[in-house]
């Protein structure tokens, strides 16, 4: 657990020195979340583990909190009068970076905890990012549909990911309050009881207290949410570019298996992403916890390192030319 500790804690305290002096720890976040990361990567091969490790909540635990205490942190630092513009803008960049790929990854880790308190906490989380119902899109819709047409969070083969965007989030929005509502119906329960209540009544708390800081606090807030959202849909647009489940004569798809999500062998991005990059295992396994991911045999691997190949996803011509070669190889293995 000491490397996931140290990858994901160390850029919260470059963030927050970030936001409240500048100047070198901007420099010190941005270098971490990008170069640093991509060098290790490069530079240090350590095998997959493969025994069981200890749970990880309360190093998930630990994050969120950090994460209710960094946003507002920043929010403020952004909206303050003594960064500069470059500050700001390597402040913005980094804390977005953060907050759409770690605090993401640890969100998503909690909504698939068993007990109350834990998956609640991981709303919140996503609630805070204005994107609340994720909670309730991923695990009822995306985990079940996965692979398939039903599934707005699956990306299909040529479809660029500023396409895929607008697609996903709308598309998730409505399949996940569609699945919750004849969730509360099968139970027998009332209307009002529908989890999206307070996905936009928390987001509604959110906004006004931005609004009460100032506008330009408000600005800031909707903006970094926005930028950390987007780094969320690039994690399933990458994650699960053009892979497609067989549909029997019955029309039922196959089974998910190992193959229908890209993984990613390097090992400080996945220690700085909970494991997220072990996806194939997580969608065999949903309620298994991050530190005992595994990397199956015969799951495909992305060319290059997530956060990397989520950059070159923003260029769709060179993302097509690096990925589709890779689903040709796929399909005739």
């Amino acid at each position: 657990m000491r490397l996931f500790t140290l990858a994901t804690l160390a850029p919260t305290c470059l963030i927050a020195g970030a936001a409240i002096s500048g100047g070198i720890w901007v420099a010190m976040a941005v270098f971490y979340l990008t170069a640093l990361t991509s060098i290790l990567d490069r530079l240090v091969q350590i095998a997959a583990p493969t025994q069981e490790f200890p749970s990880g909540n309360g190093l998930s635990v630990t994050l969120a909190l950090a994460h209710f205490a960094l946003l507002p942190l920043v929010v403020a630092g952004l909206a303050g009068d003594g960064p500069g513009a470059w500050e700001k803008l390597g402040l913005f960049f980094a804390a977005g970076l953060f907050f759409g790929q770690v605090s993401n990854a640890n969100a998503h880790e909690l909504i698939h905890r068993g007990p109350r308190h834990l998956h609640r906490l991981g709303m919140w989380v996503y609630i805070t990012l204005l994107f609340g119902h994720h909670t309730s899109a991923h695990v009822l819709v995306h985990h079940r549909h996965v692979a398939t047409r039903a599934d707005p969070n699956t990306s299909r083969r040529g479809e660029s990911f500023y396409r895929y965007a607008l697609r996903a989030w709308v598309g998730s929005f409505r399949k996940g309050y569609r699945a919750e509502a004849t969730r509360l119906t099968q139970m027998n329960r009332p209307a009002w009881r529908n989890p999206y209540l307070v996905y936009t009544g928390g987001a509604v708390i959110c906004v006004a207290l931005a609004v009460a800081v100032s506008t330009k606090a408000l600005a800031y807030y909707v903006a970094l949410a926005g930028y950390a959202q987007m780094q969320l849909l690039m994690s399933d647009y990458v994650q699960h570019y053009g892979l497609t489940r067989a549909i029997n004569a019955q029309g039922k798809p196959q089974p998910v298996g190992a193959e229908h999500s890209w993984n990613s062998p390097h090992w400080f991005s996945s220690a700085l992403l909970l494991n997220a990059t072990r996806h194939s295992d997580h969608h065999a396994h949903p309620t298994r916890h991050y530190p005992s991911l595994t990397l199956p045999k015969d799951a495909p691997m992305l060319p290059k390192p997530l956060p990397l190949m989520a950059a070159i996803a923003l260029v769709p011509q060179l993302w097509h030319r690096m990925m589709h070669p890779a689903l040709d190889r796929l399909r005739h293995a």
